[in-house]
């Protein structure tokens, strides 16, 4: 695997935790918060695995507005980014998981190739911005409602997503 690092955006710990047990499943050891990301750690990564929660109606994670300008402002050209994100698909069914959707926009923008796209026929929610044709543009959890489908989520999305890191 080429140097991977999982960069996380938490207000609560939920979004910190999952994280941490990505980067388990994924073999990472490094694990950053995006407020202490640097510009070097971005360039000297192959592969970024990009985490937040999603707040209010769709929002971003507090410290993820100044890690997305981050983002576009680097050049993630040969770079492969995989996402996560949790959110809350009964309190919030129209944004569910709708940070990750700012997240795919910005290294999109920047270059990268995303990987590690979802299904969303195993969900219940009505809409999401990190939906794109039929396909999370990563791994959507739900810790409210689904936290029992959690570890099964990101063993399958590890297995998945880690042949291409």
């Amino acid at each position: 695997m080429n140097k991977t690092i999982v960069v996380y955006g938490s207000t609560t710990g939920t979004c910190e935790d999952l994280a941490g047990r990505i980067a388990g499943a994924l073999g990472v050891d490094e694990v950053v918060n995006v407020a202490d990301l640097t510009d070097e750690q971005i360039a000297e990564a192959d592969n970024l695995v990009l985490g937040s929660s999603t707040w209010g109606a769709g929002d971003l994670q507090d410290d993820w507005y100044d890690g997305v300008e981050k983002l576009r402002a680097a050049d993630l050209s040969g770079k492969k980014v995989a996402i996560f994100g949790c959110g809350d698909s009964e309190s919030y069914p129209d944004t569910f998981c709708g940070a990750m959707g700012e997240i795919y926009n910005a290294a999109v923008e920047a270059g990268a190739e995303v990987i590690g796209q979802v299904s969303a026929d195993d969900y219940s929610f009505d809409d999401s911005a990190a939906v794109v044709d039929g396909q999370f543009v990563g791994l959507a959890l739900d810790e409210v409602n689904q936290s029992d489908q959690t570890d099964d989520r990101i063993a399958a999305w590890a297995e998945a997503v880690a042949p291409q890191l």
